[in-house]
Protein backbone atom coordinates (compact mmCIF):
# COMPACT_ATOMS: atom_id res chain seq x y z
CA UNK A 1 0.00 0.00 0.00
CA UNK A 2 2.91 2.78 0.61
CA UNK A 3 4.89 1.33 -1.69
CA UNK A 4 1.44 2.44 -4.20
CA UNK A 5 0.86 5.94 -2.69
CA UNK A 6 4.56 6.72 -2.89
CA UNK A 7 4.50 5.43 -6.31
CA UNK A 8 1.55 7.52 -7.44
CA UNK A 9 3.39 10.51 -5.90
CA UNK A 10 6.30 10.06 -7.81
CA UNK A 11 4.32 9.71 -11.11
CA UNK A 12 2.89 12.99 -10.33
CA UNK A 13 5.86 14.72 -10.03
CA UNK A 14 7.02 15.01 -13.51
CA UNK A 15 3.65 16.65 -14.23
CA UNK A 16 3.86 19.04 -11.56
CA UNK A 17 7.54 19.76 -12.67
CA UNK A 18 6.29 20.85 -16.01
CA UNK A 19 3.76 23.12 -15.02
CA UNK A 20 6.24 24.78 -12.31
CA UNK A 21 8.64 25.28 -15.45
CA UNK A 22 5.25 26.46 -18.07
CA UNK A 23 4.62 28.77 -15.47
CA UNK A 24 7.66 30.04 -15.17
CA UNK A 25 8.48 30.62 -18.77
CA UNK A 26 5.20 32.28 -19.29
CA UNK A 27 6.04 34.92 -16.10
CA UNK A 28 9.38 35.18 -18.24
CA UNK A 29 7.48 36.05 -21.15
CA UNK A 30 5.42 38.74 -19.40
CA UNK A 31 8.32 40.24 -18.15
CA UNK A 32 10.14 40.70 -21.46
CA UNK A 33 6.19 42.23 -22.99
CA UNK A 34 6.17 44.66 -20.21
CA UNK A 35 9.80 45.93 -21.29
CA UNK A 36 8.67 45.93 -24.50
CA UNK A 37 5.47 48.11 -23.62
CA UNK A 38 7.52 50.41 -21.84
CA UNK A 39 9.92 51.11 -25.07
CA UNK A 40 7.48 53.37 -26.30
CA UNK A 41 7.04 56.64 -28.53
CA UNK A 42 4.48 59.26 -28.83
CA UNK A 43 2.68 59.74 -31.88
CA UNK A 44 1.06 63.03 -32.53
CA UNK A 45 -1.38 62.44 -34.95
CA UNK A 46 -2.85 59.15 -33.74
CA UNK A 47 -3.86 57.99 -29.99
CA UNK A 48 -1.81 55.02 -30.04
CA UNK A 49 1.70 55.09 -29.59
CA UNK A 50 4.50 53.19 -31.44
CA UNK A 51 6.02 50.68 -28.63
CA UNK A 52 7.92 47.31 -29.27
CA UNK A 53 4.65 45.05 -28.11
CA UNK A 54 3.78 43.53 -30.98
CA UNK A 55 7.08 41.81 -31.63
CA UNK A 56 7.55 40.88 -28.62
CA UNK A 57 4.10 39.30 -29.08
CA UNK A 58 5.16 37.64 -31.94
CA UNK A 59 8.59 36.73 -31.36
CA UNK A 60 7.13 34.69 -27.98
CA UNK A 61 4.43 33.38 -30.36
CA UNK A 62 7.11 32.22 -32.52
CA UNK A 63 9.22 30.91 -29.97
CA UNK A 64 6.83 29.55 -27.45
CA UNK A 65 4.38 28.20 -30.24
CA UNK A 66 0.89 28.78 -30.08
CA UNK A 67 -0.96 27.49 -27.24
CA UNK A 68 1.96 28.93 -25.04
CA UNK A 69 2.49 32.50 -27.05
CA UNK A 70 -1.40 32.89 -26.46
CA UNK A 71 -1.41 31.96 -22.62
CA UNK A 72 1.29 33.95 -21.92
CA UNK A 73 -0.36 36.76 -24.11
CA UNK A 74 -3.63 36.13 -21.52
CA UNK A 75 -1.11 36.23 -18.63
CA UNK A 76 0.18 39.57 -19.64
CA UNK A 77 -3.15 41.23 -20.01
CA UNK A 78 -4.39 39.64 -16.59
CA UNK A 79 -1.31 41.40 -15.19
CA UNK A 80 -2.28 44.75 -16.54
CA UNK A 81 -5.99 44.48 -15.77
CA UNK A 82 -4.67 44.13 -12.09
CA UNK A 83 -3.22 46.82 -12.39
CA UNK A 84 0.52 45.78 -12.53
CA UNK A 85 2.73 48.51 -14.66
CA UNK A 86 2.96 45.70 -17.20
CA UNK A 87 1.47 48.26 -20.02
CA UNK A 88 2.81 51.33 -22.07
CA UNK A 89 3.22 54.42 -19.69
CA UNK A 90 1.25 56.48 -22.15
CA UNK A 91 -2.13 55.33 -20.69
CA UNK A 92 -4.15 54.65 -17.71
CA UNK A 93 -3.44 51.71 -16.99
CA UNK A 94 -5.05 48.86 -15.42
CA UNK A 95 -8.83 48.27 -16.93
CA UNK A 96 -8.82 51.42 -18.27
CA UNK A 97 -6.56 50.49 -20.91
CA UNK A 98 -8.10 47.93 -21.92
CA UNK A 99 -11.11 49.64 -22.53
CA UNK A 100 -9.14 52.56 -24.03
CA UNK A 101 -7.77 53.33 -27.44
CA UNK A 102 -4.96 51.10 -27.15
CA UNK A 103 -7.75 48.03 -25.73
CA UNK A 104 -8.28 46.42 -29.65
CA UNK A 105 -4.35 45.52 -30.14
CA UNK A 106 -3.89 44.43 -26.55
CA UNK A 107 -7.48 42.47 -26.64
CA UNK A 108 -5.89 41.08 -30.03
CA UNK A 109 -2.39 39.64 -28.01
CA UNK A 110 -3.51 36.25 -27.55
CA UNK A 111 -5.34 35.58 -30.68
CA UNK A 112 -2.28 36.87 -32.70
CA UNK A 113 0.03 34.80 -30.71
CA UNK A 114 -1.76 32.14 -31.59
CA UNK A 115 -2.00 32.65 -35.16
CA UNK A 116 1.48 33.84 -35.67
CA UNK A 117 2.28 30.30 -33.57
CA UNK A 118 0.35 27.67 -35.09
CA UNK A 119 1.75 29.32 -38.63
CA UNK A 120 5.51 29.67 -38.02
CA UNK A 121 6.58 28.23 -34.58
CA UNK A 122 10.06 26.46 -34.95
CA UNK A 123 10.08 27.10 -39.03
CA UNK A 124 12.73 28.69 -41.26
CA UNK A 125 12.71 32.43 -41.88
CA UNK A 126 10.00 33.16 -44.66
CA UNK A 127 7.50 30.47 -43.10
CA UNK A 128 7.88 32.34 -39.79
CA UNK A 129 7.93 35.74 -41.41
CA UNK A 130 5.01 34.82 -42.98
CA UNK A 131 2.70 33.47 -39.72
CA UNK A 132 4.64 37.12 -38.05
CA UNK A 133 2.20 39.19 -40.62
CA UNK A 134 -0.41 37.52 -40.23
CA UNK A 135 -0.27 37.80 -36.91
CA UNK A 136 0.18 41.47 -36.92
CA UNK A 137 -2.56 41.64 -39.01
CA UNK A 138 -4.87 40.05 -36.49
CA UNK A 139 -3.34 42.80 -34.32
CA UNK A 140 -3.99 45.88 -36.46
CA UNK A 141 -7.41 45.27 -37.70
CA UNK A 142 -9.00 44.42 -34.26
CA UNK A 143 -7.15 47.32 -32.78
CA UNK A 144 -8.12 49.75 -35.43
CA UNK A 145 -11.90 48.10 -35.46
CA UNK A 146 -11.42 49.14 -31.85
CA UNK A 147 -10.53 52.30 -32.03
CA UNK A 148 -12.92 53.50 -34.88
CA UNK A 149 -15.81 52.32 -32.28
CA UNK A 150 -14.80 54.01 -29.85
CA UNK A 151 -14.01 57.24 -31.02
CA UNK A 152 -17.27 56.83 -33.94
CA UNK A 153 -15.29 57.00 -36.32
CA UNK A 154 -15.67 55.94 -40.21
CA UNK A 155 -14.74 52.32 -41.43
CA UNK A 156 -13.05 54.58 -43.79
CA UNK A 157 -11.50 57.17 -41.46
CA UNK A 158 -10.30 54.49 -39.09
CA UNK A 159 -6.95 52.94 -40.97
CA UNK A 160 -5.55 56.26 -41.31
CA UNK A 161 -5.08 56.74 -37.52
CA UNK A 162 -5.47 53.14 -36.40
CA UNK A 163 -2.91 50.69 -38.94
CA UNK A 164 -1.19 53.43 -41.71
CA UNK A 165 0.99 54.50 -38.87
CA UNK A 166 2.29 51.18 -37.54
CA UNK A 167 2.58 49.42 -41.51
CA UNK A 168 6.26 50.31 -42.01
CA UNK A 169 7.89 49.64 -38.42
CA UNK A 170 5.41 46.79 -37.92
CA UNK A 171 6.98 44.56 -40.99
CA UNK A 172 10.01 45.74 -39.28
CA UNK A 173 9.05 44.35 -35.70
CA UNK A 174 7.82 41.13 -38.10
CA UNK A 175 11.22 40.59 -39.65
CA UNK A 176 13.01 41.06 -36.45
CA UNK A 177 11.01 38.38 -34.60
CA UNK A 178 10.80 36.21 -37.66
CA UNK A 179 14.73 36.59 -38.05
CA UNK A 180 15.22 35.70 -34.21
CA UNK A 181 13.22 33.21 -33.79
CA UNK A 182 14.08 31.30 -36.88
CA UNK A 183 17.62 31.80 -36.25
CA UNK A 184 17.05 30.15 -32.69
CA UNK A 185 16.00 27.44 -33.86
CA UNK A 186 18.50 26.93 -36.42
CA UNK A 187 20.62 27.44 -34.22
CA UNK A 188 19.37 25.33 -31.50
CA UNK A 189 19.50 22.49 -34.01
CA UNK A 190 22.98 22.39 -34.54
CA UNK A 191 24.08 22.84 -31.36
CA UNK A 192 22.07 19.81 -30.28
Amino acid sequence: MASTFLQTISDRRPVANAWAKRGGIAIAGTLFLAVCSHVTLPLPWTLVPLNLQPFGVLLLALAFGPAMGAATAGLYLLEGASGLPVFSPHGPGGIAQLLGPTGGYLMSYPLAAWVAGKLGARKPFFTSLGAAIAGDAVVLLTGTAWLGFLMHWSVRASPFAGTAPFVAGDFLKCVAAAGLGAGFFAWRGQKA
